[in-house]
């Protein structure tokens, strides 16, 4: 099997309501992932494309957080509206969305 051309990684994290560095899946319904992984197999991306949940990306205070690797583009704020747009801007055409990506500025440190 050729390597992926790209792995998504959502954040999944939940902390308790009112934290001080906020929560990528405040509702738990892993509802951003989900809709990542609807998108790249409606647009039939699959096996080359892979969105994964994951745990703390440690860029809470920016999320929900999105990283696509090898790319190792940082999306935060990201919203379900998003996700077409960013599948087919950053995976399929090959284009940062500047208005989504986390500076490396600010990538790692706490507000």
């Amino acid at each position: 099997m050729p390597q992926f051309t790209h792995h998504i990684f959502i954040c999944t994290n939940r902390r308790e309501p009112g934290h001080s560095r906020g929560c990528c899946n405040a509702d738990g319904s892993e509802a951003l992932k989900n809709a990542f992984k609807m998108e790249v197999e409606r647009r039939g991306l699959k096996p080359l494309v892979r969105a994964n949940a994951a745990g703390c990306l440690d860029q809470c205070e920016l999320g929900p957080t999105v990283v696509i690797y090898p790319q190792a583009v940082w999306y935060g704020g990201v919203q379900l509206a998003d996700v077409p747009r960013i599948v087919e801007e950053t995976i399929v055409q090959g284009r940062v969305i500047e208005e989504l990506r986390i500076p490396d500025a600010k990538l790692n440190c706490k507000k």
